[in-house]
């Protein structure tokens, strides 16, 4: 929208239309035009932003339940390998440090350390096969699996408002409303590819 207004207006300088008007009226027209490009610019600022907050909000939703998933996962595991205490106390503390990370990029960074100790929680239960075969450590795992997919998932959406609005405010003539309204750069959430379970680390008995 708002290149096609640019390139519109470009068109209308280079066809001579401002010469078939009284000089008077060109200023007006001009001043006009002007405003009217600020206001495209800004909106679409506005539009960029909001849709980039709605994304971060559908990760938030999907990261809480993953928290909530966790402790259960955890109780389940305990209960067919108790000495496995110092395993369990990591992923607590990962668990906790990822709900208290501030920044995206703190958040992101918890997210990936709290993926490795759940690695070695899934890695533990192969050596369990009654565990393996347990109705309720299965269903988790699906629930736990099927979330971290949609995390991903949003994550990619995420990363491509971002990617639209940090164009829109480091490009010419972007840059100028952004700069005049405060418009700053945003930060892409990243994550490791792959989730827990997939790639279990290796434990040795």
């Amino acid at each position: 929208m708002n290149y096609i207004f640019s390139i519109l207006l470009v068109l209308l300088v280079a066809s001579g239309f401002f010469d078939l008007i009284n000089w008077k009226f060109n200023i007006i027209a001009i001043i006009i035009l002007f405003i009217i490009w600020v206001v495209a610019q800004y909106n679409n600022f506005v539009t960029l932003k909001t849709r980039t907050q709605e994304a971060w909000a559908d990760i938030d939703v999907q990261l809480k339940r993953r928290y909530d998933l966790i402790p259960n996962l955890v109780n389940t595991v305990k209960g067919y390998a108790t000495h496995e205490s110092g395993t369990f106390e990591k992923i607590t503390e990962a668990r906790s440090k990822a709900m208290q990370a501030g920044t995206i990029a703190e958040k992101g960074e918890a997210e990936n350390m709290l993926s490795g100790t759940l690695k070695s929680l899934f890695a533990i239960s192969e050596a369990y096969p009654d565990l393996k075969a347990n109705t309720n450590f299965l269903q988790l795992q699906s629930e736990l699996s099927d979330t971290e997919n949609k995390i991903q998932a949003s994550r990619r959406f995420y990363n491509g408002n971002v990617r639209d609005f940090n164009t829109g405010v480091q490009m010419f003539p972007g840059n100028i409303i952004a700069s005049m309204f405060k418009f700053a750069v945003m930060e892409f959430f990243e994550l490791e590819a792959d989730s827990a379970e997939k790639e279990p680390v290796v434990v040795k008995f």
